[in-house]
């Protein structure tokens, strides 16, 4: 294993912005009511008070960590998203989808049909956080027209996100997994779809059976109009994500589409234009600055060996086949849990978790999915992660947290599938055996 010395006090401002920011949501039964970059700043000054170094390279690890590529990537995600949303909110764009959504579709089907919609298109783009950004305006506005509870909508779009960001062939983590544990990606697809396409078919039913005990007692919906031109700018925003063209292009031209449409209709001039797009930008101002500084936060703690702290301490306790996958598992959750990136938090992880696998003869497929599966799952429910923050934001904070939680059915599922599948190996039964026997001893 690799011998790593750090100190505990190293992971002490980042559990300062944790604690800060849970700690005020508990209190206040909402998680958004301290401004979330608000905490961060805490966490950021108890690193520059506790931390070894200098100011000047305190300042310089910070501001490297703001402008890491990844960090500055999804800023300018955020910009044109909120810009996106706005403008084709302007234009009458997202106000069509949702009424030909409503004339055709029974409102209580909404869940499932979010669920399955958001599946397709992140795992056909590798991204989750494109999926988010294209189908959020549209599934927040069906939730509020529909009278749909908000949050469990928002939760399946969440769920169906991850789906893809999990087990797609071009996501991110998929490619650092298999490149970290060293394995073919059809070899943890195939590994990983055993579990996930089990878990999503799970999930589908139950939201299903929701639907059907509200649509029998549904009330009958008025005929709603729609324009279908105005259609377009999301059916250019679908498509070119389906090609896999880079995120930036999609979203700058879905702007300018929707821009262009809307000089057609009348909905604004060039200056309305350009003031919808600023008025975009300053709506992701929260989640912009958060980014930023957790990417600050990150760099200093990882700078002083707070990461490998956690990630040496964890890898303490695997002694054994039995104990092997879930430490991996443990291992990328909390990479996770300070990096809120799970891209980040496998790559940050992946070498300790090859260093497991190898030692302990296990597949590296199941090894890779493991690490990948459990990113997700912790990505997809942090409340300063950039899926649930950017959900947030497009609904004017409208959304509420735990109700987000609760309904990620798909991720719940996927995680006891996870466990399942870890204990039912040769070495997982015998341990699960043991922990009952001492269980029963008790």
């Amino acid at each position: 294993m690799i011998k790593i010395n750090a100190p505990f006090i190293a992971i002490v401002p980042l559990l300062a912005f944790v604690l800060v920011f849970l700690g005020f949501g508990i209190y206040y039964d909402d998680f958004y009511a301290l401004p979330s970059p608000v905490a961060a700043v805490i966490g950021i000054a108890t690193a520059f008070i506790l931390l070894k170094g200098t100011i000047n390279q305190k300042v310089d690890t910070f501001l490297k960590g703001c402008g890491d590529g990844k960090i500055l990537t999804m800023c300018i995600i955020y910009l044109l998203a909120g810009a996106f949303a706005t403008v084709t909110e302007a234009t009458g764009s997202v106000d069509s989808i949702v009424n030909l959504g409503l004339n055709y579709i029974s409102p209580a089907y909404f869940p499932v049909g979010v669920f399955v919609i958001a599946s397709f298109l992140s795992f056909a783009s590798g991204t989750s956080v494109g999926s988010i950004v294209t189908l959020g305006p549209i599934v927040i506005a069906l939730a509020e027209k529909s009278d749909s509870p908000l949050g469990l909508i928002g939760a399946c779009l969440l769920a169906g996100a991850m789906f893809g960001d999990n087990l797609s062939l071009i996501s991110d983590t998929t490619i650092a997994a298999t490149q970290s544990l060293g394995c073919q990606m059809k070899d943890k697809f195939r590994y990983n779809s055993k579990i996930a396409l089990p878990a999503a078919l799970v999930a589908i039913i139950i939201l299903t059976a929701m639907g059907f005990a509200q649509e029998s007692s549904g009330s009958v919906q008025k005929f709603k109009d729609f324009n279908l031109i105005l259609i377009l700018p999301y059916i250019l925003v679908v498509v070119l994500s389906l090609v896999g063209l880079n995120v930036f292009v999609v979203l700058f031209a879905g702007l300018v589409f929707a821009g262009i449409l809307g000089f057609g209709n009348g909905s604004f001039d060039f200056i309305g234009f350009a003031k919808k797009t600023y008025e975009g930008f300053t709506s992701m101002t929260e989640i912009f600055l958060l980014s930023l500084l957790t990417g600050g936060l990150a760099a200093l703690v990882e700078k002083a060996g707070g990461i490998a702290y956690l990630l040496k301490n964890i890898s303490r306790i695997i002694n054994s086949k039995k104990t092997a996958l879930l430490g991996i598992g443990g291992l990328v959750s909390a990479a996770n849990l300070c990096v809120a990136n799970n891209t980040i938090s496998i790559i940050i992880s992946g070498k300790v978790a090859k260093e497991i696998s190898d030692k302990y003869g296990l597949r590296p497929q199941q090894s890779a999915s493991v690490l990948d599966i459990f990113s997700c799952y912790v990505q997809g429910l942090i409340p300063y992660g950039a899926q649930i923050l950017i959900l947030i934001s497009l609904s004017g904070f409208k959304m509420n947290y735990p109700e987000l939680v609760q309904h990620a059915y798909y991720l719940h599922i996927l995680l006891i599938f996870t466990l399942i599948s870890i204990f039912t190996t040769k070495y997982g039964k015998k341990y699960a055996v043991r922990l009952l026997v001492k269980f029963k001893t008790l």
